[in-house]
């Protein structure tokens, strides 16, 4: 049976509808259950400076008792976060959920108060001695040499509560802000004489569409619209990167950026070996943007050309037909991973129709154990099904941590991609086999399109980013001087492979990776993913069965050790440029390919 109505995610095997009784007392349940956790740590005397620092039977018996009763909470406030989240993106102006979430906001201070106590505390221990004598201990063995790293990064008690307090009205407010405001913006479009008003992801959308002068169009009204929404939008910026510089410098981080390394599980080391080696292949995005300039008759692609379509896609790729293809393919890796893209399709788990107040872009997020929701903004396209593909891959790594303990499941967001880029890359490939010349060019295209966004793009935002913190310590950024460090960003790393006169200065308003305070630099993570992912594939192309035994292993320990040591299980030193040189050689590969057919054609 054909879909003709992009699904709906079903949300009511979790509660029965966001107002009912069922809802509001798990919801109830929640906080209290916060509350009793407060009661426990003070029970058990965790803070600062324990009562004893000798590891005996009561601090054994008080670590086991915490870790278990917390590891319980943090499922149980994810499941109702998850659940109030799923309703706000995909209806910013459903006002019950908004409400919702604004109390959720309020009780998880409480929750984040009691990280850091939990943290200064494990940080005042012996954690060797600990997990000699406990075997809980030793199952969260990373977390507690993180804790111990982390606890000498810590404000005073008094300082973190204040701190915690305030980003409900701070850095948590500008960013729901960021979202309300986008996920309602209109758009004015005239196309064909007549004008209509679109939300902001369908105008988006537009880039793919296959006329220059329709793509010229919505990029001018896109623009517009974020000129007319900047002022907010910039003052949300200003306010969490003054907030971040602010908490960074308080903590004694020598800069955002160490703090979010930290984070992701990776040195400075492994960030300038990667990010070294991508700029070293800028040359060879040119010369991909360059040959799709050819082909669309262009001297040079404008902004707006960058997703236009090539080549021609012999299949419509409906969203039946996309689920079909996914389900079939993944099965040529595993049954496991086929059948659980089977069940997210069957039990409507994913969210797939644009719409006016719905979030763009695309995301998955764990809603229980093994259980996920995936948003996604779907086009009948190539690139629709490859989307996916990729979001189903986080699913699949959900699915891989469900035996393990929320604090065991905390993954960096280096190693998050690792299973999308992965489920991503076995999708194309299996296209291309089946494709003929125009079919491959359309193909490659996309697939060189997105490695260009999360190359390319993702070091223009990552100079952008930097930018902005370090211009922020002296004072705030006007729109102007935001617009001009979002262009001069895109001139360094996409240089004459665009119309220079033709960027986005607006991009630093579209991205909402750049208003969290939680975890700033929310760019280079994605092309650490791609790159790691490729590299994984490369490894499996070389020794399919070996790898499988290994790969569902590596996907369920991503938050119980570091990248390096994760990588290292595969022969994979990611602190050398070597590695990362090697993934790109993949995508070089590509372009080569690319400019033969592009050539031809």
């Amino acid at each position: 049976m054909t879909t003709h109505v992009l699904p709906h995610w079903d949300m009511t095997p979790i509660f029965p509808s966001l107002d009912s009784p069922e809802f509001e007392r798990g919801f109830q349940e929640g906080r209290d259950a916060i509350l009793d956790l407060v009661r426990l740590f003070d029970q058990h005397q965790v803070t600062e400076q324990p009562v004893s620092a000798e590891i005996n039977d009561t601090v054994v018996q008080s670590f086991e008792a915490i870790i278990e009763r917390y590891n319980a909470v943090l499922e149980q406030i994810e499941t109702l976060g998850t659940y109030i989240a799923c309703f706000v993106d995909t209806n910013s102006q459903n006002t019950l959920a908004q409400a919702k979430l604004s109390e959720m906001h309020q009780a998880t201070v409480y929750l984040a108060q009691l990280g850091t106590r939990l943290t200064a505390w494990l940080g005042a221990l012996d954690i060797d001695q600990l997990m000699q004598r406990s075997e809980v201990a030793r199952q969260h063995a990373f977390l507690l040499r993180q804790a111990k790293v982390q606890s000498q990064h810590l404000m005073s008690s008094a300082e973190e509560i204040l701190a915690s307090e305030l980003n409900v009205s701070g850095g948590t407010a500008w960013g729901q802000l960021h979202s309300n405001l986008t996920s309602q913006i209109m758009v004015p479009l005239t196309l064909n004489g007549e004008t209509k008003e679109y939300p902001m992801s369908e105008i988006r959308n537009f880039a793919y569409h296959p006329e220059r002068e329709v793509r010229r169009r919505a990029y001018e009204a896109e623009l517009a619209a974020w000129e007319r929404s900047a002022l907010p939008l910039a003052a949300a910026m200003n306010s969490i990167k003054h907030e971040t510089n602010v908490l960074s410098q308080k903590r004694h981080w020598e800069s955002p950026l160490d703090s979010t390394l930290f984070m992701n599980s990776i040195d400075r080391q492994t960030l300038d070996a990667m990010m070294t080696a991508a700029r070293d292949s800028f040359p060879d995005f040119r010369r991909y943007l360059q040959a799709k300039a050819r082909l669309l008759g262009l001297e040079k692609l404008a902004w707006y050309d960058i997703s236009a379509p090539v080549g021609k896609s012999e299949r419509v790729w409906s969203y039946d037909d996309a689920a079909s293809f996914i389900v079939e393919q993944f099965g040529a890796f595993s049954a496991k991973l086929s059948d659980f893209a089977a069940r997210a399709f069957r039990e409507h788990w994913i969210d797939a129709e644009p719409r006016p107040g719905k979030v763009g872009g695309a995301y998955c997020a764990e809603i229980r154990k093994g259980e996920s929701r995936i948003l996604a903004n779907y086009t009948p396209s190539y690139d629709g099904m490859s989307t996916l593909a990729h979001e189903l891959g986080h699913g699949y790594h959900n699915l891989n941590l469900e035996h393990r303990t929320a604090l065991q499941a905390m993954t960096p967001m280096t190693l998050a991609e690792t299973a999308s880029i992965f489920c991503e890359t076995i999708v194309r490939n299996a296209a291309l086999r089946n494709a003929g010349k125009q079919e491959q060019l359309m193909i490659l295209e996309a697939s060189l399109q997105n490695s260009c966004q999360v190359v390319v793009d993702i070091t223009s935002r990552f100079l952008f980013e930097q930018g902005v913190f370090e211009k922020r310590l002296q004072r705030e950024l006007s729109i102007e001087e935001l617009n001009e460090l979002m262009l001069e960003s895109q001139r360094q790393t996409y240089g004459d492979g665009l119309d220079e006169s033709l960027l986005h200065p607006y991009m630093w308003a579209v991205k909402g990776h750049y208003y969290s305070t939680g975890l700033p630099f929310y760019n280079y993570p994605y092309m650490f993913g791609l790159l790691f992912g490729l590299g994984l594939y490369a490894q499996y192309q070389r020794d399919p069965e070996t790898f499988k035994r290994g790969y569902d292993e590596l996907l369920s320990s991503t938050g119980m050790a570091d990248a390096a040591e994760l990588a290292q299980r595969f022969g994979i030193d990611i602190r050398s440029e070597a590695f990362w040189r090697s993934s790109l050689d993949m995508v070089r590969q590509d372009i080569d390919e690319f400019e033969r057919l592009a050539r031809e054609a």
